[in-house]
């Protein structure tokens, strides 16, 4: 024996066609999102059509007014010049003598070479002669005098040795004389300064 098939209630088909019919209006217009689409500047323009003025290709590098380039360029910085202020507060005379001593010898073989060269040059050159005839004409014709004689060049270069030597004494104790007072006066006064730079 077959059993009645159970019917529906009427109120839950009126539901089901409500909540149909409320899910379209449920959604806003606004909530749904076109579809992103590429921006026109990536599309290659045609060849035959020419860009606009203001529009500048994707890939072209953006170029900058003069005045922001030239402030972008700074100049390099002037090096200091650095300054040293230093004192010579006191001079060793046993160097200064060993110095004074090897300068005052080069000044006397100087001296004795330039004597003997000036003789020389003399000699050549006919002083000598000159003044012997000017000497015989003012004391007469009996009169003997040679300048050539009285200052031969053995007599100059002697004379200039000695010279020579004398004044490497002199030059060596006048030298390690002043080094000695130097000192004496730079202990009670501080000494010369000497203020050094970079070129």
């Amino acid at each position: 024996m077959q059993k009645p098939a159970a019917a529906k209630p009427a109120g839950s088909k009126q539901s089901t066609q409500k909540a149909a019919a409320a899910s379209p209006a449920a959604q806003k217009p606004g909530s749904q999102k076109p579809a992103t689409s590429q921006p026109e500047a990536s599309k290659p323009a045609p060849s035959g059509q020419q860009r606009p003025a203001g529009q500048r290709p994707a890939g072209a590098p953006q170029q900058r007014p003069a005045g922001q380039q030239q402030k972008l360029v700074r100049p390099a910085p002037k090096a200091k010049v650095r300054k040293a202020r230093l004192l010579i507060s006191k001079l060793d005379p046993w160097s200064v003598l060993k110095l004074s001593f090897l300068l005052s010898v080069a000044l006397g073989i100087v001296t004795v070479v330039a004597a003997v060269v000036l003789w020389t040059v003399l000699d050549l050159t006919g002083v000598f002669d000159s003044v012997n005839n000017l000497l015989g004409e003012i004391a007469g014709s009996e009169s003997s005098f040679n300048l050539a004689e009285i200052a031969s060049l053995g007599q100059v270069a002697a004379f200039a040795t000695i010279i020579a030597v004398v004044n490497v004494v002199l030059i060596t104790a006048i030298s390690t004389l002043a080094a000695v007072l130097y000192n004496i006066s730079a202990s009670l006064v501080g000494g010369i300064g000497v203020t050094l730079t970079d070129d």
